[in-house]
């Protein structure tokens, strides 16, 4: 009887720790992609992006960004490719323990390693060189928070989209990639 209490206890746990983690479906002109989030691990960074989710903020945005065997981004862009009002920067969370691994998703930021606001980005490569090494502007790192559950083929095939340049921006897909919608799932 003990064990078989034990036993539903920890599976109790393990059903409420999955439960715990927020997923996101980008819903996108390639297919939809679906992300776990780690609040847990990057609880200011979750909470920014749930809640640029929640205002509808993504929707309507580009895939501003690709490249080939190193990642996509998004988030910052319209239709018109007008860049588009954020919220305050958040602290960088790159010291979490979760590293830039192919299917993650991570905060896109300037040089200033505390800028990211709303871009993101999936890595489709293991860039390491994205991790956390020192609290420095050169070893801070890019934070991540969450990864694709879902739809990686998705993320591969945007990847693998010709690019070309628009203005001042460099490897933007030719046939515009956009962020339909995004929505934070039950």
């Amino acid at each position: 009887m003990k064990t078989t209490l034990v036993a539903l206890a920890l599976g109790l746990c393990s059903l409420t720790a999955l439960a715990a983690n927020p997923h996101v479906a980008l819903k996108t002109s390639q297919g939809t992609v679906e992300v776990e989030l780690y609040p847990e691990q990057a609880p200011k960074t979750v909470a920014n992006f749930t809640q640029y989710v929640k205002d509808g903020f993504y929707d309507g945005t580009l895939f501003h960004r690709v490249i080939d065997g190193f990642m996509v981004q998004g988030g910052g862009f319209d239709r018109t490719f007008k860049e588009k009002p954020t919220r305050a920067s958040i602290p960088n969370e790159a010291n979490n323990g979760l590293k830039n691994e192919p299917g993650t998703l991570a905060m896109a930021r300037t040089s200033d390693p505390n800028s990211a606001s709303a871009q993101f980005f999936i890595n489709v490569a293991d860039n390491a060189f994205l991790n956390y090494r020192a609290p420095t502007t050169q070893g801070y790192g890019y934070a991540v928070f969450g990864r694709v559950v879902k739809g990686m083929d998705v993320v591969n095939r945007i990847a693998k989209s010709r690019t070309t340049r628009q203005g001042m921006y460099q490897d933007v897909p030719a046939t515009p990639v956009l962020i339909e919608k995004a929505t934070l799932l039950p």
